[in-house]
């Protein structure tokens, strides 16, 4: 959703637009001319001219000013040479040398240079003084005529000071002279073609760049005097062009190129030498106007406006890196190989500015897109709890009066009471430090500061193990109001506001996930999400114990093959209920059996509310315990109509036969009587007591001795041993302490101890054992009785379970007493097992935990 917005909003005429008002100021500096030169010189350097042969320089240097004397020379020493190369076979000789004064020697100069025949002389342009116009510096007449040709010597510098082309014919007025260069190819002056141009304007026409071979002394030379100093060398000079020029220092012509730059610049002379050999190869290079750089940088706007709003960010930098190594291989091929110079500086830019202008537009949206959002995340709830500490006491004393019904209560403000219930100011201790919890017996206080007054607040609380509890609570509660942390001046600039608001909504984002991911975790039920294919997409750690399937199983798993798998059934089947929730938009209840457990699975259609997907939330509740009880309680019903009952109805039938004749009561009518009563109170007892052990909790523990819980129990049994002359055996080791409640325990102990008496035949033992096992007291009692059948020893400790062969005996039980002893252990997170080889006896053994001496 996001990208799409983006989209519509960075249109092409956005970005063309401001893409032209960046560069249209740009031209106004020299940055682009400064850009077109540098790419220019990196072009031309690293493709250089292949050097000549047919090209040679004939240099006036040190050496030959030291041998030749200074400068002017004679110059009959210029027809010596033009005397040597034309005997070395020279094709055409070009003097870089001005001959516009006369001499003594110019008919002898005048006459070698018609023997050779295509001696090419310079022209120069310039002003005598700074004040008179520019005028033509020819050579003198006699020479003129005797020249083949003539040329101008003049090079073109740009701004930058560095000469990298000339114009191929420059002049004053009507008449354009050819450069030394073009003249040595045979070229001629030629008119300008302004008429009406004045004798002293300068006319150029033709402006060429100029790929040179190199640096200074890239082209063969030698010294002027040493090629007067020896014979002629046609190998040096047959049919060659030779340039003859000054390159001493501080003499002629210097001119900075592409190769040298301002610190090595090359010589007037090898300047003309590289623009004759840049001819004759067809490589001079011509310059495009202005408007081919206009329009090439409108073209790459246009092309660049219409794609990258078009283009997902992370695809903005490459398409730009492209667009810009491609314009450059344009550039480099209509250079080098179209021999076109085109200012590309302006069309460059153009990509260069495009990435972080899109990446602006596309910020300073997205910027405007997060504000709304955070503006709106701003006004959702959050998730947290008014704390304690903000809260006044007398909001405080009302709620822990709701919450803990105490017997008494004090608050007071500086010695006024505002509310008191068995409580008074007397009893408040001294030196209650503020915001801690002092207990005192069974009174708890605390001293709260609020808005520079104390206030203190006392509760009485209940006697009982509970007590303690609360107390422990209460330390916990943070009650003391602490300052609020400094969030300093708070940000400044504009981007540091914007970061602190991502923070806080992505906190209280993390703050609501948090709540939602332990809310559904800490759910008493299991929960699995499903998609609109009833695949499970999200599930608690209930889903995962219970069906014994590890978390990353779950996600992806049909839901129908998860229950089918744990509980298959034919009537309903799994697919039909989940199908028909999803189709028909229906809810569904229905039983689960995993194991020995049973679940209640609640199926509920949902949808989503920003788009159409549904699914299924399936809430799986345990409801064993709530079977369990609703089967004791049946079992408790047929306990009652029967046991309970039968020996009642036979009280009142025996009562209502001694009432039809009074005057004969027998002694074993009473007898009975007695039998049928104790009988009813002794099931009424197990009764009471199996209640008492199942709502036993830990609240109602306490430390206790299980030697003494033994001992007291075998005394409590010892008269039903001696009228069956039966032998109770001791065996105690040490004293062992508990966590527990102590009477549950003895009547757990005394309950094992009247099974083994009753079950064990007259002058037998029953053997007592106490002893310490790692963290566990256990406790044996072994009798040699008849024994249990093992098909009934997976039933002994169920409820109203009596076993047949004793029940066939006569020994009658009433089935709570094994119950009983299991229940009890069970709330002492004990074990309760038993052993027995029918016609042996039977071995039972309780391990409780023993209490933990550093607790």
């Amino acid at each position: 959703m996001n990208r799409d917005w983006l989209r519509i909003k960075t249109t092409p005429w956005t970005l063309g637009l401001i893409l032209l008002a960046l560069l249209l100021p740009i031209q106004t500096t020299e940055l682009p001319q400064r850009l077109d030169y540098w790419l220019y010189d990196q072009a031309i350097t690293s493709n250089p001219l292949k050097t000549p042969d047919e090209v040679v320089l004939i240099t006036i240097d040190e050496i030959s000013l030291d041998r030749l004397g200074r400068w002017p020379w004679p110059r009959k020493l210029h027809a010596e040479l033009i005397d040597k190369l034309a005997q070395a076979g020279a094709k055409t000789i070009v003097f870089d040398i001005l001959f516009s004064e006369p001499s003594p020697d110019d008919q002898y100069l005048a006459a070698q240079m018609r023997r050779h025949g295509n001696v090419i002389l310079p022209v120069y342009l310039s002003a005598p003084t700074s004040r008179h116009l520019l005028s033509e510096q020819l050579p003198v007449g006699v020479l003129s005529e005797a020249a083949s040709g003539l040329g101008h010597a003049h090079a073109e510098l740009d701004s930058d000071g560095v000469a990298r082309g000339l114009y191929l014919f420059n002049g004053l007025g009507q008449q354009l002279w050819p450069s030394l260069a073009l003249a040595a190819t045979g070229a001629k002056a030629q008119r300008s073609g302004s008429d009406d141009a004045p004798p002293y304007m300068n006319i150029r026409d033709q402006y060429r760049a100029v790929p040179l071979a190199g640096g200074a002394g890239s082209l063969r030379s030698y010294s002027f005097s040493e090629v007067l100093a020896q014979p002629h060398s046609p190998q040096r000079f047959r049919d060659k062009t030779v340039f003859v020029g000054a390159t001493a220092a501080g003499f002629g012509d210097i001119l900075p190129t592409p190769f040298s730059g301002l610190s090595r610049p090359i010589s007037g002379v090898e300047f003309h030498a590289n623009v004759f050999t840049a001819k004759k190869q067809g490589l001079l290079i011509r310059q495009a106007p202005q408007w081919a750089s206009a329009l090439s940088a409108i073209a790459t706007i246009l092309i660049l406006a219409l794609a990258l709003p078009q283009m997902r960010p992370a695809r903005t930098l490459l398409a730009c890196a492209t667009a810009l190594a491609v314009l450059t291989g344009i550039y480099l091929f209509i250079l080098l190989a179209m021999r076109w110079w085109v200012p590309f500086a302006s069309t460059l830019l153009v990509p260069l500015l495009a990435f972080p202008v899109s990446s602006g537009l596309r910020l300073a949206m997205t910027n405007r897109f997060l504000n709304r959002q955070l503006d709106d995340l701003a006004k959702s709830p959050q998730v947290s709890l008014p704390a304690p500490s903000d809260r006044n006491p007398t909001q405080l004393l009302e709620h822990f009066k709701a919450l803990f019904r105490p017997a008494g209560w004090l608050l007071s403000e500086e010695g006024e009471t505002l509310s008191a219930r068995q409580l008074s100011e007397a009893d408040i201790p001294d030196n209650l430090i503020p915001g801690h919890w002092s207990h005192v017996n069974n009174c708890s206080w605390i001293k709260l500061p609020r808005a520079g007054t104390h206030y203190y607040l006392g509760l009485m609380l209940p006697d009982g193990l509970g007590q303690e509890v609360i107390q422990h609570y209460l330390r916990r509660l943070q009650l003391e109001q602490t300052a609020p942390a400094d969030s300093g001046a708070g940000p400044n600039e504009n981007i540091s506001a914007r970061i602190e608001k991502v923070r806080i909504a992505t906190d209280r984002l993390n703050h609501w996930q948090q709540f939602i991911r332990r809310s559904f975790e800490r759910m008493p039920d299991g929960i699995i999400v499903t998609d609109e294919l009833g695949v499970i997409r999200l599930a608690n750690g209930h889903i995962e114990k219970w069906f014994g399937e590890p978390m990353p199983s779950l996600a992806g798993l049909p839901l129908v093959k998860l229950l089918e798998g744990h509980d298959p059934r034919e009537i309903p089947p799994w697919h039909e209920t989940v199908s028909e929730t999803l189709t028909l938009q229906q809810s569904r209840t229905v039983d689960l059996k995993l194991g020995d457990k049973d679940f209640l699975i609640h199926f509920a259609p949902f949808s989503l509310p920003d788009n159409d997907q549904q699914g299924i939330i399936a809430n799986i509740s345990d409801i064993s315990e709530l079977r369990e009880q609703q089967r004791q309680y049946r079992e408790a019903i047929d306990f009652i109509s029967h046991d309970v009952r039968s020996p009642l109805v036979s009280q009142l039938a025996l009562i209502e036969q001694l009432k039809r004749d009074p005057s004969h009561i027998e002694k074993d009518q009473l007898e009975q009587l007695g039998r049928l009563a104790r009988r009813s109170y002794h099931l009424a007892e197990e009764f009471v007591q199996l209640a008492r052990a199942e709502q036993l909790t830990e609240t109602r523990f306490y430390e206790c001795e299980f030697l003494a819980i033994v001992e007291n129990a075998r005394d409590s049994v010892s008269e039903q041993a001696i009228e069956k002359q039966i032998r109770l055996q001791l065996h105690d080791s040490e004293d062992l302490w508990l966590k527990g409640n102590a009477e549950l325990l003895e009547r757990a102990v005394i309950n094992l101890l009247s099974n083994a008496i009753q079950y064990s035949p007259r002058g037998s033992d029953v053997s007592v054992q106490v002893f310490r096992a790692g963290h566990q007291a256990c406790l044996t009692i072994a009798d040699e009785g008849s024994g249990i059948d093992p098909e009934e020893l997976p039933h002994l400790f169920d409820r109203y379970r009596r076993q047949k062969s004793t029940e066939l005996a006569g020994v009658h039980g009433t089935g709570l007493g094994l119950s009983f002893v299991k229940t009890v252990v069970e709330k002492h997170k004990g074990d309760l097992s038993v052993s027995s080889t029918p016609g042996e006896g039977s071995t039972f053994t309780l391990k409780l935990p023993v209490a933990d001496p550093l607790a």
